[in-house]
This record gives C-alpha cells, sequence and structure tokens, in this order.
C-alpha cells in the first residue's frame, strides 16, 4: 500500500490537469477562414448559419479578418443588430484584425460597419453558453443542450446516490475514484 497512494495522488492530478486543460479558451476565426467576413453569396450561406453549428463559451476570443479600407465590425443592441443600424454602436472596430473576448453568457450582436452591408446579410448573432458551476445550489443552468430535454424527476422513494451528477472526467469524479481505489 505504501506505493499505491503516491501513484495514485499522481494518476490524479494528471487527470485534473487533462480536465481542465478541456476548458482553456479558444481563438475562433470568424467563419472559419480568413475573408468570411464579407456580404454572404447566398442567404443559404450566412455567418449565422455558421454561427449556429458552433458553441462558444465564456473566455473565447473570436477573431476576424477583413479588409480594413472597405469593412469595419460594430457590436450593436438587439434593436440595431435588426434594423442594421449603424448609428450608435457598443464598440466599433476597424483594424481589419478584430479579436473580441466573450466575456459573458449570453447573445452578442455585430454587424459591418460598411454602408448596406448589413442589410445584404453581413452581419452575425453568436450565443455563448453559461458557464457550468459545480457544487449544489441555485437555479440549474440552461443551455442550448439543455432547454429542450429536461431532467426526469426521481422516482418517489428512489434510494440516493452519492455519485449523481459525477460526470467522468470531471475533478470530484476522479478524486471519489482515487479515493475508492486507495481504501481498496
Amino acid at each position: 500500500m505504501g506505493i499505491i497512494v503516491p501513484v495514485l495522488t499522481l494518476v490524479f492530478l494528471l487527470f485534473t490537469k487533462l480536465s481542465h486543460g478541456a476548458s482553456n479558451p479558444r481563438v475562433i476565426l470568424v467563419g472559419g477562414s480568413v475573408g468570411s467576413w464579407k456580404v454572404p453569396d447566398s442567404p443559404n450561406n450566412t455567418l449565422n448559419h455558421w454561427a449556429e453549428n458552433n458553441r462558444f463559451k465564456v473566455g473565447d476570443f473570436i477573431v476576424w479578418k477583413y479588409d480594413m479600407k472597405v469593412d469595419s465590425v460594430l457590436q450593436v443592441t438587439k434593436e440595431d443588430y435588426e434594423s442594421c443600424s449603424t448609428a450608435n454602436p457598443l464598440k466599433q472596430y476597424n483594424d481589419g484584425d478584430t479579436k473580441v473576448e466573450l466575456d459573458k453568457s449570453g447573445p452578442y450582436f455585430f454587424i459591418s460597419g460598411a454602408p448596406g452591408n448589413c442589410a445584404k446579410g453581413e452581419k452575425i448573432t453568436l450565443v455563448v453558453l453559461a458557464e457550468r458551476k459545480s457544487g449544489g445550489g441555485g437555479a440549474p443552468q440552461v443551455s442550448p443542450d439543455t432547454a429542450q430535454t429536461p431532467s426526469p424527476a426521481p422516482a418517489p422513494g428512489a434510494a440516493h446516490n452519492a455519485a449523481a451528477g459525477l460526470k467522468v472526467g470531471s475533478r470530484w469524479f476522479l478524486t471519489a475514484v482515487v479515493i475508492g481505489l486507495a481504501m481498496a
């Protein structure tokens, strides 16, 4: 048993580091390629179609690459997004290599600052998923993953399971495994 505990501790620390690595912020190029910030070729090929197929997390960075002589990026309110109003942007970027940190959950609205481009479809809505908090208390976080599939309520009289809610790969799961193996 003398060598088992240090080895299990090392394994636990390794898995903990690996599970944290998955939550590092990402740098994501808008549209997935340079030059995507433009008027779309067709209504079926908009940046919103691209955004709907991606998951954005708090802490991610979104990058636009564009010709700063002819275009810009404006972060706007939902109302200005819908009306394509460039009059009062929340933030304006015109450097051709714009990097924006998604620092909170919820929707972000961006439109082109070039005259007429937003009305032609050069705009994007990004929805940033709420961070999942570990531990108890508070209301459950709602995200696109969980919004359509409510969790079933436990059956009356169901036995309490101390491991319920522990995801494989989470710190608490790994801690339970290490403790269980050390006690075996």
